[in-house]
């Protein structure tokens, strides 16, 4: 059975007008350019000059719609789509299972990626330090809207120690599921990766271990 799309979801938002699918094509041929770019030279050799000429943009569109070259390769609205779906769900459902629920929807989203661009772009994270301190930045603000999210389900004050240190644990716990999968050469599943790591929220470290 399949549950009929809530207004949170993608299906359940109206389609984009003409100038805001005109936006998203820039920015995915940005994107597009970037990853073979990447590819082809590596990601400190490609320039935002050879990124705007290979997408058939200016240099300024490129950093009107992506302010720094990290942003390209690492914005894609994983915090928002959690925090979107953890609203839609019930509202008394308990938190971990709506957790559950909505992490195993966004490896659904991912899963639908190009599978050779979500590799290289885990891997920039494990390799690239400017990569990996944008993705940290991204984690903080991901954890802000976590926050808000779990203090409208549960009446916790969003700010917090408790709603700071599970919203937190939960998205960084998330971002070192994917540095993991890729410094372990993408050996193992990504969601049952995810699925350990909301184990280790929910009941603390394995027995036996300190």
């Amino acid at each position: 059975m399949t549950a009929a799309p809530s207004p949170h979801s993608p299906a359940g938002r109206p389609r984009p007008g003409l100038r805001e699918r005109k936006k998203l094509k820039t920015r995915e041929a940005i994107r597009t350019a970037t990853y073979a770019l990447v590819g082809e030279q590596g990601y400190d050799a490609t320039t935002i000059e050879q990124i705007a000429e290979r997408a058939e943009v200016s240099p300024s569109t490129v950093f009107r719609y992506f302010p720094a070259k990290e942003d390209i390769v690492l914005t894609d609205g994983y915090g928002p789509l959690l925090v979107r779906e953890l609203l839609a769900r019930p509202a008394g459902e308990p938190w971990t299972d709506s957790l559950r629920y909505v992490t195993d929807r966004a490896v659904d989203v991912m899963a639908r990626q190009d599978p050779g661009v979500l590799r290289m772009r885990a891997r920039l994270g494990v390799d690239v330090p400017a990569v990996r301190s944008r993705m940290m930045a991204s984690v903080a603000e991901t954890g802000r809207l976590l926050r808000g999210a779990l203090a409208g389900r549960t009446g916790l004050d969003p700010d917090g120690l408790e709603a700071r240190v599970h919203a937190m644990s939960l998205a960084g716990g998330l971002l070192e599921v994917y540095l993991a999968w890729a410094e372990n050469d993408f050996e193992d599943d990504l969601r049952d990766l995810v699925r350990r790591a909301l184990d280790v929220l929910e009941h603390g470290l394995p027995s036996g271990n300190p």
